[in-house]
């Protein structure tokens, strides 16, 4: 049994006790419950580093978990703190809390240490300025705790000396690391991962979720050269360090996204020896985590992006393959200096972001199909319980261009709708009252401002993005309604209506008319004009607009699995979708409806200008295990490479037969390990929903 195994077997073995983070943090807001937002939160934090014992667990190498945070207190006290938690609020995903790619390549320079002495001189420079003291005492409570725990850590490990049920090697390799990281800044690879694990151990500490680890192939480079030249580390022991903590990032069943590859500013590839034993370590432990993203560049060599097919090809869907060129392209629209568009990494799912100097990002769901309803009975949705504008009457168009024009209207609308929504709910805090005193560490430039990450100390304000569900089937019912109304004239638009309000019943011809008209994924532009025509429309009504501090709200294309819960509210759709059916998802085409071959598929998915879709976008694909020989990797490759050279954004593949997946579901217990592509995450397929996996199975399977 390898090594990373041991330890999740460990991991199923939690602590007694109660999980409760809330229990330490409220220990720090007691210290003084009456202090400045900066001193209160902090003193929260710290306590999360300080007031709780670290737990070595016997297979760690790289040590670190979240048992530290089990308690026995009794359950009056549980119930009391979480209550007084409660009681002083705190922010959450829409108040920009978490989903962020820390700095580390500024950490990796300096350390705990060099942190520390940066604040140190702010307070100096800003010792005149009260509201700055207060936020840089914050950040200095909690990079002193944050240093303590370190120290604890080591010194817990100290007490495992002689231990005869621990490995000593692995005993004395957690005191020398930790022991550097209190003193300096990380002078091997080994104490480069150890703090970067550490710091993202204690974001999850702090409760937050979806915190990238950015571009680890890049920051934690010179650190590995350095020791491979020096012949102290092998590849075989960093693959084996990274295992120890991607099943550690399973066990929190945590979106945590890890960019690998790309290019620099004169376009060079950045793939290197360690992006090489990062993949393999993924391969090895073969878990739905870490979120693998591939910057996918010209130069990448062929060798590298074969090895990552292959790795695709087990069925884990990672990595997903994002076009660099598109991307980069794309954010030097925003405004960011070009030093820093070509260091993005992605958060959560897939989303771009400028690594280390932004809020932490937002996002929210827009689905389009849903203004069909309103077009056709008069602003009104009754599925969807809602309403939109009363625009032209169907009765009285005679041209395809005057239902587009209708259309045009309400999706306008609903784009003013969701802004003034998102902004009110964005905006609702105080956000002195709620500041980031850790995060602000990790943020350029925070500490030299004395401000905190939301509250003016980043490089750049806050983003936003609205995702764009239902590009397959808004294309489709575009198409059907041009082909069937106003081309052939098989039905009119009040006879449409009233198929779509009954949901095909009694109207079984015209449905199959509606089935039979061009869908989207096939090379054909009497549909593919409509998803060009998409994407054009709504970025141009969502960049009018900023968030609360005057950054974009970017367009998306992705749903994560939205689509299906947006289809049991959503009416029947002009392209034959009947209600309660998922939308289609993200960018890929309906599924099921794209018919002619993976070529066609991705020449249609190329079209749309993804420049425009600057936070990502989602394209799903599932090929038959039989296409990952070595031979058929190369026509994979291949295919790739002249999708993303006609402009495709991304793609990402599952590999698994329908066979397996329908024996999945009859049979869970003999696939426990089975790992597929979901959207812009993968996960064990038998604890998915039956409704999530169906969407899975009934995607095309390219052969």
């Amino acid at each position: 049994m390898k090594l990373f195994e041991k330890l999740e077997n460990e991991l199923k073995n939690v602590p007694n006790g109660t999980y409760a983070p809330y229990f330490y943090r409220v220990k720090g807001f007691r210290r003084n419950l009456a202090a400045n937002p900066s001193e209160l939160r902090a003193n929260g934090i710290n306590a999360l580093f300080t007031e709780t014992t670290p737990i070595i667990l016997k297979n760690e190498v790289i040590t670190g978990n979240r048992f530290s945070l089990y308690t026995n207190a009794s359950a009056l006290e549980l119930e009391y703190y979480k209550n007084l938690e409660n009681s002083f609020g705190k922010r959450d995903f829409i108040h920009n809390r978490d989903h962020y790619a820390p700095n580390f390549d500024h950490t990796m320079e300096v350390g705990v240490t060099g942190l520390i002495e940066e604040i140190k001189a702010s307070l100096e420079k800003h010792k005149d300025e009260p509201q700055k003291v207060e936020t840089l005492n914050g950040m200095l409570i909690v990079m002193e705790g944050f240093l303590k725990m370190i120290e604890n850590y080591a010194e817990e490990a100290k007490k495992l000396r002689g231990n005869p049920e621990y490995n000593q090697e692995y005993i004395e390799f957690i005191i020398e690391n930790c022991t550097a990281l209190t003193k300096g800044k990380p002078e091997t690879f080994a104490q480069g991962l150890q703090l970067m694990w550490f710091c993202h151990l204690a974001f999850l500490m702090e409760g937050r979720y979806a915190m990238a680890l950015g571009r680890v192939d890049q920051f934690l480079y010179p650190l590995y050269k350095k020791d491979k030249e020096a012949g102290i580390i092998t590849d075989e022991q960093v693959i084996e360090m990274f295992e120890n903590i991607f099943v550690r990032i399973c066990d929190c069943q945590d979106i945590v996204n890890i960019c690998i590859g790309g290019q620099n500013m004169n376009g060079e590839c950045q793939v290197n020896d360690l992006t090489y034993c990062i993949i393999r370590a993924v391969k090895g432990a073969n878990v739905p985590g870490p979120n693998l993203s591939l910057r996918l560049t010209e130069n990448t060599p062929d060798d590298f992006l074969d090895e990552c097919i292959q790795l695709i090809g087990t069925g884990i869907g990672y990595p997903a393959l994002m076009n660099d060129d598109v991307n980069i392209n794309a954010l030097k629209k925003c405004g960011y200096e070009e030093e820093d568009v070509y260091n993005y990494s992605m958060v959560g799912c897939i989303e771009n972001f400028i690594t280390g100097m932004q809020p932490p990002w937002t996002d929210g769901r827009f689905d389009t199909p849903r203004f069909f309803d309103y077009v056709f009975n008069n602003g009104f949705s009754e599925t969807n319980k809602s309403v939109g504008l009363v625009t032209q009457s169907i009765e009285s168009m005679t041209t395809m261009q005057e239902f587009i024009d209708a259309l045009k209207e309400q999706i306008d609308y609903g784009v003013k709708e969701y802004v003034g929504l998102f902004n009110s709910r964005n905006n609702v805090i105080n956000q002195e009252y709620y500041p980031q005193p850790f995060l602000s560490c990790f943020c350029h430039d925070c500490i030299g401002r004395g401000l905190d990450i939301n509250n003016g100390g980043s490089k750049y304000p806050s983003v936003h993005g609205a995702a764009i569900m239902g590009i397959g089937t808004m294309s489709d019912s575009l198409s059907a309604i041009e082909k069937v109304v106003f081309v052939d004239k098989e039905a009119t638009l009040e006879e449409l209506r009233d198929a779509l309000n009954n949901n095909f019943e009694g109207y079984e011809e015209l449905h199959n008319k509606l089935l039979e008209a061009p869908k989207y994924g096939n090379n054909d532009n009497f549909v593919d004009k409509y998803a060009v025509w998409l994407v054009d429309y709504v970025y141009e009504l969502f960049s009018k607009y900023k968030t609360r501090d005057g950054g974009m709200i970017y367009i998306a294309a992705s749903a994560n699995i939205d689509n299906i819960d947006a289809g049991y509210i959503i009416n029947a759709t002009p392209d034959g979708r009947k209600r309660g059916a998922p939308l289609s998802d993200a960018a890929s085409p309906t599924y099921g409806k794209d018919t002619k071959g993976a070529t066609s598929t991705l020449n249609s998915v190329s079209k749309p200008d993804y420049e425009k879709v600057i936070c990502g976008s989602v394209v799903n694909q599932k090929f038959s295990p039989a296409m990952f020989t070595p031979e058929k990797r190369k026509k994979l490759a291949a295919l790739v490479r002249a999708y993303f050279k006609l402009g495709g954004q991304e793609v990402q593949i599952n590999s698994t037969s329908r066979e397996v997946l329908l024996d999945a579901m009859d049979h869970p217990e003999k696939y426990q390990n089975l790992v597929v592509r979901v959207s812009g995450f993968s996960a064990f397929y038998v604890t998915l929903s039956k409704d999530v996996q169906h969407d899975i199975l009934s995607r095309t399977q390219q052969e």
